[in-house]
């Protein structure tokens, strides 16, 4: 039995509680955003967002691109003309695209982005997405998903992203080898990070989705076996598991142990001698483990409230709470997926009050009534919020950031512990 499994028997935390179920007007960006953190990691793919000039400009400044570079997202904006039916806009998009692959014979992998104003006047990019793929292949692929904001967290369309390449991965041949595929988009240190622990654990052959190279397309099957990287990946694991592939049950790779139970799950599949194991991640952990010291020092007993808005919210908890000595008060987070989230709501503490959704009055009220020393929320909310002398940390810039692995556990940490320690400054 592995600490993890014997943890989660001995000590349930919220793997039971009740969760408050909130339907209201919500603060959250839109699926586009995932854009700004996908295009760095597929190196020859596009993104071409068919939407309006507020979805140009909500890319162009989230990614911040200046103008006279060469970004790999662009935005197809609707007219009127396009909106009201006196354009065609099917013919405007294949005029578009021709136009783009013209100027950039480098992409190999076209997204056709979808968004609010495209679903609304129910474009289907799902078949401009073929038509155009058998007009410019072999040379490029054309898929598509949506970045809709309508009833949707952003952290969704990188989920959406991923989903639309899995039927683009070949099928694993009948005397394949067991392999593992690594879910979820990871900046390429920390890829190369987990490249080189896996490596020496013996574990093999290790794949990433989303690969740097559509070329590097993995293949996938029943004898694949996956581990999420991050939280939200609801729909790609559901369609990797209709292709066969099995998942790992693992708490996420944040911090210090959060890390070593990832890795764990995948050397318990491989059975890797637990001598084995201890010997290669002794090192890396005990580097996180100093590194997260001056951190608890000034973050241990802090009371610490999270918003709903990028589904990162419960493995954070579990991570400042575990790791940093910090109080969770309130948990909310978008979705709640109790399978991928189980191994994290059981180190949970059970007091902790878990919220699903979003009415922003309400949660508000009970953010302000519960006087924590930080709060974890979109950018909406902490301006407001720091105006009231609470201190705020975005929780989009814990996208942005590489937080994953050993070798990040103390930038996570700092990204807390940065709000509180500017505003001891500001008091001074």
């Amino acid at each position: 039995m592995t600490a993890q499994a014997a943890f989660a028997q001995s000590n349930k935390g919220c793997s039971d509680a009740p969760v408050l179920k909130e339907r209201g007007q919500r603060e959250v960006f839109c699926g586009l955003t995932g854009i700004v953190w996908l295009h760095r990691k597929i190196q020859d793919a596009f993104f071409l967002v068919v939407g309006s000039r507020t979805c140009a400009h909500l890319i162009q400044s989230a990614a911040g691109v200046m103008i006279f570079a060469e970004p790999r997202f662009a935005t197809a904006i609707m007219e009127e003309r396009d909106l009201a039916g006196l354009a065609d806009a099917n013919d405007e998009l294949d005029r578009i695209v021709g136009q783009l692959l013209e100027r950039r014979p480098d992409i190999k992998l076209l997204f056709l982005v979808g968004s609010c104003p495209s679903e609304v006047i129910k474009l289907d990019l799902s078949r401009s997405a073929e038509r155009l793929s058998a007009r410019h292949s072999p040379a490029v692929r054309v898929l598509n998903y949506s970045g809709s904001g309508i009833e949707t967290t952003f952290t969704q369309g990188e989920d959406a992203c991923l989903a639309s390449l899995v039927p683009e991965l070949a099928l694993e041949s009948a005397d394949s080898d067991k392999s593992l595929l690594v879910v979820g988009a990871l900046a390429d240190v920390v890829e190369d990070q987990f490249r080189r622990l896996f490596d020496s654990l013996g574990i093999g052959p290790v794949a990433f989705l989303p690969p740097r190279r559509s070329s590097e397309l993995p293949s996938v099957g029943p004898h694949t076996r996956y581990l999420l990287a991050q939280p939200f990946l609801g729909d790609t694991a559901r369609a990797l598991e209709e292709r066969g592939a099995k998942r790992l049950n693992a708490p996420f790779p944040l911090g210090a142990e959060g890390t070593t139970a990832w890795l764990r799950a995948a050397a318990d599949a491989w059975g890797i001698d637990g001598d084995r194991f201890e010997a290669v991640v002794e090192a890396p952990r005990t580097r996180a483990r100093k590194a997260l010291e001056p951190h608890r020092f000034r973050l241990a007993n802090k009371r610490i409230f999270f918003f709903p808005d990028s589904q990162l919210e419960i493995p954070l908890a579990r991570f400042v709470s575990s790791e940093l000595g910090m109080n969770p008060l309130e948990v909310g987070t978008p979705y709640l997926h109790r399978e991928h989230l189980g191994s994290e709501l059981a180190q949970l503490r059970s007091d902790i009050v878990l919220s699903e959704g979003q009415d922003v009055e309400k949660q508000l009220d009970r953010c302000r009534t519960s006087s924590p020393d930080l709060v974890v929320c979109g950018l909406g909310l902490a301006n407001p919020l720091e105006a009231e002398g609470i201190a705020t940390k975005w929780s989009i810039e814990l996208l942005f950031t590489p937080i994953q692995g050993y070798e990040q556990a103390g930038d996570l940490a700092e990204l807390f512990a940065r709000p509180l320690v500017r505003r001891t400054k500001l008091e001074v």
